[in-house]
């Protein structure tokens, strides 16, 4: 037995390095513990978003747009007649303008009000909406009234529509996702398109603009706002905490507001949820 145990014994020899081979072993050396700790690889929310093709959103965006004071509604030329006295007018009819038209220029939008827009927490007045109706071109003027030829409708034009010279917008083919160059604390305050619950790629309006430093192609997280319910046990009303919902990317920017296009959601939004930095 004492033959055996001394079998076991080994000499190290003089100078050899702790987890160095011993000489002449079968067995590998003893090797030191190394303590890993997890750890999460963190990037930003933008770079997992390929950049947008218009071609493939176009359909989906709008050719509404914003009117910053209801006094330029009330300046602008309108429908007065229609050919041949007709009230309702469409792609292909004649119609009659009065106004002030520039001479060189022979293209206008046509649009028709919709609703004025208010911040639901300063209470500003942030624009108007204006609905896209269709464009027409001038062919012929005499005197503040012009004659125009209906190009495209979207729905029937009526007397008192208004025409709008066609914004001068620089044309992107691809919308690169960005984030915001400021901290963005805003809210869907409508949905242009008049469905009630929002989902992907759905076009919503932001009360958040250029003076906010929003531009085309910031990327957005959007925040379910949370219920407020009451409390059985206590009696009181408490909040429910917001919940992450989904992405939006804002594609046209006005000075106060912002039209978005929802990219992906993980359940329904509404009107009054935020939006903030992603």
């Amino acid at each position: 037995m004492r033959k055996s145990l001394l079998a076991l014994l080994v000499v190290v020899p003089a100078g050899l390095a702790y987890g160095q081979a011993l000489p002449g072993a079968d067995f590998p050396a003893p090797q030191r513990t190394i303590k890993l700790s997890p750890q999460v690889r963190s990037s930003p929310v933008t770079e997992a978003l390929p950049a947008v093709a218009l071609t493939s959103i176009n359909s989906f965006l709008l050719s509404n747009r914003i009117v910053d004071k209801v006094e330029d509604f009330d300046t602008a030329p309108y429908i007065v007649a229609g050919d041949a006295e007709r009230v309702l007018s469409g792609s292909g009819d004649r119609v009659f303008a009065r106004g002030h038209f520039a001479a060189d220029q022979a293209g206008y939008g046509i649009f028709r009000q919709g609703k004025v827009y208010t911040d639901p927490q300063s209470k500003e007045i942030l624009g108007i909406n204006a609905d896209d109706i269709g464009s027409g071109e001038v062919v012929a003027t005499e005197g503040d009234v012009a004659t125009l030829i209906l190009q495209r409708t979207t729905q029937e034009v009526r007397l008192g529509d208004r025409l709008f010279r066609h914004e001068e917008r620089p044309v992107s083919s691809t919308f690169i996702p960005s984030e915001p160059a400021t901290a963005i604390n805003g809210l869907i305050i409508d949905v242009p398109r008049g469905v009630t619950q929002i989902g992907a790629l759905d076009v919503v309006t932001l009360n958040k603009g250029q003076r906010d430093g929003l531009a085309a192609g910031n990327v957005l997280a959007v925040m379910k706002t949370g219920e407020t319910v009451r409390d059985r046990v206590s009696g009181l009303p408490v909040k429910i905490p917001d919940e992450p919902a989904g992405m939006l990317m804002v594609f046209r920017t006005y000075d106060k507001l912002s039209y978005g296009l929802v990219l992906n959601t993980s359940r329904s939004l509404a009107v009054m949820d935020k939006v903030q930095n992603p």
